[in-house]
């Protein structure tokens, strides 16, 4: 629960999917929340009216002087990106993050903050660990020599020795999340932002309901990750920006399938079964990920908990209903 500290927790991006969630559990617990985010409000993935809303663009450094001003603690979730079908076609665009993450930490010199969250991602392990789909799980010492994902993964890890520069010459108490592909409900599942999980929901859903029981898979599916339900990656975040765990954590399932494994998975919930087109052109990333967690486990105790098939159950028929709605 909230303490007698009356000023307004921050989340920047606020109006995306890991935003909207987040902003729902702390106004749950009765903190007052800013929600900034540049997306009209309308276009919000989840709008709380018990929150103050502000529409800002955080690249302009007045813009988010003025949403630090006066709050209690920080989470930058702001960013422009998406799935591996944009980061890997918008790199320019994905490297400009990096003056949302300047003009923040610099405003965060000002205040008196219990804590800065910095959402970073498992983009910035290095390629060279990930090209076979039986890749070793990542943990943090593996980020150097450095050898990120090219755009997002290198504007990403410039914000994590952001970080850690402000916060040792000035005193920021800064905490570092590496997210580690999360899903769920209310998040982006069309539009070419989605990430995998949310594309296989809704390419099945799409199959389902048009009768066509075949599906288009990007690559050969035999590349792996592992996937973080929301629910999770809220909670690691929390307890990982209440902590004093300066240095970057994962916040990841340690629960690693392929793609073609996801879609059997996915079309086991659907109850169908798909004629596969796999397209060798397309996006695809590294040929592995998966997240260490001994870790997180070591410092809070904690790693993510929620099962694959149960998050893409609860997935699937968010998504599902989405597609429903879209063809009435």
């Amino acid at each position: 629960m909230s303490s007698a500290d009356e000023r307004p927790v921050l989340v920047t991006g606020a109006g995306g999917f890991i935003g909207g969630h987040l902003v729902c559990a702390l106004l749950a617990d009765g903190f007052a929340v800013r929600a900034v985010d540049i997306k009209s409000f309308s276009h919000w993935h989840q709008r709380h009216d018990n929150a103050e809303n502000v529409v800002a663009d955080l690249r302009l450094r007045d813009a988010a002087f003025a949403a630090v001003a006066g709050t209690r603690s920080v989470y930058n979730l702001a960013c422009d990106m998406g799935g591996m079908g944009f980061i890997e076609s918008n790199k320019a665009a994905c490297m400009l993050n990096v003056l949302i993450d300047t003009h923040l930490i610099e405003a965060a010199r000002h205040e008196a903050l219990d804590s800065f969250f910095y959402a970073s991602t498992a983009c910035v392990y290095p390629g060279y660990l990930q090209d076979d789909p039986d890749v070793t799980a990542l943990k943090e010492a593996d980020t150097y020599p450095a050898d990120p994902e090219d755009g997002y993964g290198w504007q990403k890890l410039f914000g994590e020795r952001l970080c850690k520069n402000f916060g040792e010459d000035h005193g920021i108490p800064v905490r570092v999340g590496r997210y580690h592909n999360v899903y769920g409900p209310q998040g982006t599942w069309d539009g070419g932002r989605e990430k995998a999980p949310a594309a296989v929901c809704r390419k099945v859903a799409e199959a389902v309901l048009s009768g066509r029981h075949e599906i288009e898979i990007w690559g050969d599916g035999q590349q792996t990750r592992s996937f973080t339900y929301i629910d999770d990656g809220i909670e690691g975040t929390r307890r990982l920006a209440a902590s004093t765990i300066d240095t970057p954590l994962n916040i990841g399932s340690s629960e690693m399938v392929s793609i073609n494994g996801l879609v059997d998975i996915v079309s086991s919930i659907a109850g169908v079964e798909l004629e596969r087109h796999h397209i060798a052109a397309a996006p695809q990333g590294v040929r592995g990920r998966n997240s260490d967690n001994t870790a997180i486990q070591a410092v809070l105790g904690w790693q993510p908990s929620v099962g694959l098939r149960s998050g893409l159950e609860r997935t699937y028929e968010w998504i599902l209903a989405q597609v429903v709605a879209t063809h009435r």
